[in-house]
Formats: C-alpha cells, structure tokens, sequence
C-alpha cells in the first residue's frame, strides 16, 4: 500500500519563514509516501506586480529556502512532497509545483492555464505534464485552475500517472467537485491540497475556499478538510488500481478512445 496525504494551511504573504515553520508544525510526527501542499505555498497569494513578488521567489533547483526545507522535511516523512511555490527563472517568475524528497528536487511543473491576475505576475508554464515515479507509483503533477481543462488530467492519465498531486488556491466553488470527475473520467487518484483564509489586495479580498481532498479511482473521497482551518489527512491506496481502465467487458476507458475523431 501506498499512503498519500495532504497539508491544507494558510500561507502568509511576504514570509517564506513563517510558511516553513507552518508546514514543519503540521508535520510533525506524519509519515507518508506522498504528501501535498497549496498552490503558493511559499510566499501567499495577492502580489500586485512581478517586482513585489521575486524577493519571495526561488529557483527550482532546490537551493532556495523554501524547497530546502522541503527536502528536510521529507527526509522525516520518509516520501516525497509536492508543493506550489514562486519559481525564479531565467525569463522571470512562474507559478510552479516542485516534487521533492530527501535526495533533492525531482520535478518542477509550471502551471499551464494561469488564472486572472496571475497573467500580470507570471509566465506562462512551459514544462507540459509529465509523470515521474517514486515507490513504483506514478505521479503527475497540475497545480489548480488546470482542473478547468480536462486536457490537463487526460494528458497526465496518458501519459501514466496513476496519482495526479494538484496543488491549489481556489476561489470558485466548482473545483472539489469537478475533480471528482477527472478521477472517475481517467481512473486515477487525485490530492487536491486547497489553501483556506482570505488575502486582500488594494481593498479588493480574495477568499479560498479549503476543502482539501483526496480521491480514488470511482471519484469517491478518502479525505476531505474543512473550509477553513489547517488540516492534514492521509489515505492508504493501492495505486495499481489506476491502471485498470475497464468499464465493463466490452468497454476501456482508453482504449475505447476515437482521437482521430477529436481534432
């Protein structure tokens, strides 16, 4: 079995430290194969231009503050964590997911579809979805508003992951529940590590909407957080599961695919 989790927190704008000793206290003591945290978690939400934000960015090398903890941290929880975060690249800033464990960075995804004010602060992500492997699972990685494109958990369910980690700060209403079905629509498991709280920008507050969860390969929930509060869940799941895409017996999710017919 394979123990999956996720860390719903509040990240504080402007404080990577604050973040990290939030993260290391809700760790404490936790042991999983697969840990996910929110979009942003290292530096909040609500920055007005790319300027204000890049004092908070770090590379996706692992050599900033924030993924450093992260490989510390993973070290104690004995898997790997995935976690949203300001990425400093060599053309400027995106909103990217990093995929560490205790030897060091194993992946960087740049959000693909940025959402509103986010077009102001950061590129557009260029890595596309992929799937890396740790304990024989297979993980891919979107970070929120990717849910809106069905694209997103179809490439990544192409392209093997059995477990799709989504690290998110959603604001509508619609996220938990469309992700129910991606998973059924693809048979694979989904973590959606939601933030909770509200920031404010030049008057303008922007709520989140929590409700972390985690899915299995029916769209039924293992695990689900609050709206509002830290909360840190895990589920055991056999992620061998997700590679079953039988319906019935005459039917296969994927094989039953007519992709000549969808262009």
């Amino acid at each position: 079995m394979f123990t999956v989790g996720f860390v719903q927190f509040r990240p504080v704008r402007r404080d990577v430290a604050a973040n990290v000793a939030a993260v290391e206290r809700l760790l404490a003591g936790v042991r999983a194969d697969l840990l996910v945290l929110p979009e942003l978690a290292n530096s909040g939400y609500l920055y007005a231009a790319p300027a204000d934000l890049a004092p908070y960015a770090e590379p996706g090398d692992g050599s900033g503050p924030f993924l450093a903890a992260l490989r510390r941290l993973a070290g104690q929880t004995g898997g790997v964590i995935v976690a949203g975060f300001a990425e400093r690249g060599g053309e400027g800033l995106y909103n990217s997911a990093a995929a560490v464990d205790a030897g060091g960075v194993l992946q960087v995804y740049r959000k693909t579809h940025l959402f509103a004010d986010e077009k102001l602060l950061f590129l557009p992500g260029d890595t596309g979805f992929r799937t890396f492997e740790h304990r024989g699972a297979a993980i891919g990685m979107m970070v929120c508003f990717d849910w809106h494109f069905p694209e997103a958990a179809r490439t990544l369910a192409l392209a093997g992951s059995q477990i799709i980690a989504h690290p998110s700060n959603l604001v509508m209403p619609y996220c938990q529940t469309a992700m129910v079905t991606r998973s059924l629509e693809n048979r694979v498991f989904s973590i959606t590590c939601n933030r909770y709280g509200t920031e404010e920008l030049d008057g303008n507050p922007l709520t989140f909407t929590g409700a972390s969860q985690i899915l299995d390969t029916l769209g039924r929930r293992l695990a689900q957080a609050p709206v509002e509060g830290d909360y840190v869940a895990t589920a055991k799941i056999d992620p061998a599961l997700a590679d079953n895409k039988r319906i019935n017996a005459r039917n296969d999710l994927f094989a039953d695919r007519r992709p000549e017919l969808y262009a």
